[in-house]
């Protein structure tokens, strides 16, 4: 599948709504939670006036001229926050999208955008029965701790050979 991936546009910063509700992990598909949830303040803090924080950066894909994925950082006290330096990811796809190398290719270069920007370590929060926890352990992510539904993830970005691998391949196709 052909798809191209940038750095996300102020003006599509909006789109990040869609992606926000996308990311919350549905167990049961045919009774999802209302969309309203994401108005909440513990979900609103990983978009609310995003692009205004330091730390703040995005990534999306686009298949066909539509944007159908995206991977974002911020620095908040968030589900998956291990500290005040430590950027926060946010990865979601639309549901036809899924499965198919877009959402760990979006990762990848993420990482190596932080890597390059010089931070050290990145985290996040997947809930243990969640599939996405396969692509997290398989760019680099290790469990730093867990509470009775979530592992707590970080991925130390020096070194990072998982990155340093496939860094030749990512900039092949990287707009970066």
């Amino acid at each position: 599948m052909e798809y191209t991936i940038w750095e996300m546009r102020p003006a599509e910063y909006p789109l990040l709504e869609d992606f926000l509700y996308e990311a919350i992990f549905q167990r049961d598909a045919a009774n999802r939670l209302p969309r309203e949830i994401i108005n909440g303040p513990a979900l609103q803090q990983y978009i609310r006036n995003f692009g205004k924080q330091t730390g703040d950066y995005c990534l999306c894909a686009e298949v066909n001229q539509t944007v159908v994925g995206a991977v974002w950082v911020r620095i908040i006290p968030g589900y998956g926050s291990v500290d005040s330096q430590t950027p926060e990811f946010a990865v979601s796809l639309v549901p036809e999208y899924r499965g198919r190398g877009i959402g760990t290719d979006l990762m990848r270069r993420m990482l190596l955008h932080l890597k390059d920007a010089g931070y050290a370590q990145a985290s996040l929060a997947v809930q243990k029965d969640n599939y996405a926890l396969r692509m997290y352990l398989a760019v680099g992510f290790q469990i730093a701790a867990e509470n009775k539904e979530e592992y707590i993830m970080v991925h130390h970005l020096e070194p990072c050979p998982a990155l340093d691998r496939k860094r030749d391949d990512i900039q092949e196709k990287s707009c970066l």
